[in-house]
């Protein structure tokens, strides 16, 4: 019998929830106060009706065998070394959510780039199997900044969105060529306002998100391991 999966995605500004493909999302406000054991106490409320068997995180902060590796810079305080499946007496699974979106949005073969543009930068990178999670959010960029600065919310708010277009499409063609990638899919908030997609590039969808989640629990039949190896 197949698992269900619960998937959360843990954003800057809300926490999103998904129970299947069809089913409206729900979610709850998040922010810089959110800690998690309140997120804990909003998800047991907020899904109190449903049903599941296990649990997929994707959280906005590097995410290393399944543990957050620090405190994100949008949230509270103290999510490194919480217990989520302690807390929600489930079996829990969490990655980076960038890399969550990534491995909903793979389309099964080559090389893909998956870019969120939001409050920040979330990176990852997919191929056949593997999942690689990065941070290109912190990579240096013009003379004392980082490109999250740019391409993230408080870029636009300080570019003003022609110039915030212009300084995106370029970035985000060199990450292209920088990773070699055959396509690169854009999510998050922002994507939506580019206006005219460089050759290569797709508009992913925020329900994605589910499907990462699933996929987090796949395993091959033959050999009952993994399906994805997460790095």
């Amino acid at each position: 019998m197949k698992k269900k999966i619960l998937v959360v995605d843990v954003g800057g500004s809300n926490v999103k929830l998904m129970i299947s493909q069809d089913e409206k999302r729900r979610k709850f406000e998040s922010g810089p106060k959110l800690a998690p054991s309140e997120a804990v106490e909003q998800i047991r409320k907020v899904a109190s009706d449903w049903d599941f068997d296990a649990v997929s995180i994707g959280f906005p902060s590097p995410v290393r065998d399944g543990k957050i590796m620090k405190d994100p810079k949008h949230l509270g305080k103290n999510w490194v070394g919480f217990d989520f499946a302690k807390a929600l007496g489930k079996p829990v699974k969490i990655i980076n959510d960038a890399a969550l979106q990534a491995l909903g949005s793979y389309r099964d073969k080559g090389r893909m780039l998956f870019l969120g543009l939001g409050t920040g930068l979330g990176s990852a990178l997919v191929w056949e199997g593997h999942l690689l999670s990065l941070e290109l959010g912190d990579l240096p960029y013009m003379d004392e900044g980082i490109i999250e600065d740019y391409l993230g919310e408080e870029g636009l708010e300080t570019l003003g969105k022609k110039d915030w277009q212009r300084e995106t499409a370029t970035a985000i063609k060199q990450l292209k060529l920088a990773f070699i990638a055959d396509y690169v899919v854009l999510g998050g908030g922002n994507a939506k306002l580019i206006e005219k997609l460089p050759e290569g590039f797709e508009l992913g969808h925020n329900r994605n998100a589910y499907l990462g989640g699933v996929r987090l629990w796949e395993s091959d039949a033959e050999t009952k391991r993994p399906k994805w190896r997460i790095m």
